[in-house]
């Protein structure tokens, strides 16, 4: 499965659009690492729960995305973009889209 977030991939053609595939995932850190979080953000520094949380949230977006992919028949998704918002306080969702297709070599 090739992934890529730009409209064509070099060397291939696509032969045929499958439509929009996506990928999401809700996800939030136990009290524990938000209090950590909150003393960190007082003295700076990289947040590493929060950082772990949305590479973790961009994996499962991003594999759930392929599955539909992979149902539809494609073997690529192009022109992928991601996308987040808050669902509570806490909680975030990861949204990972892009475009199904088909490729060849060319």
């Amino acid at each position: 499965m090739i992934i890529s977030n730009i409209e064509q991939v070099p060397g291939k053609v696509v032969t045929q659009h499958l439509g929009l595939v996506q990928g999401s995932t809700v996800r939030a850190k136990h009290a524990g690492r938000d209090i950590m979080a909150g003393l960190k953000n007082i003295f700076g520094g990289e947040l590493g729960g929060y950082t772990e949380l949305l590479q973790e949230s961009r994996e499962e977006a991003i594999s759930r995305m392929i599955a539909q992919a992979e149902a539809l028949g494609a073997n690529g998704v192009i022109n992928v973009r991601f996308s987040t918002s808050a669902i509570t306080a806490g909680a975030s969702e990861i949204l990972a889209y892009g475009t199904a297709v088909q490729l060849r070599e060319a």
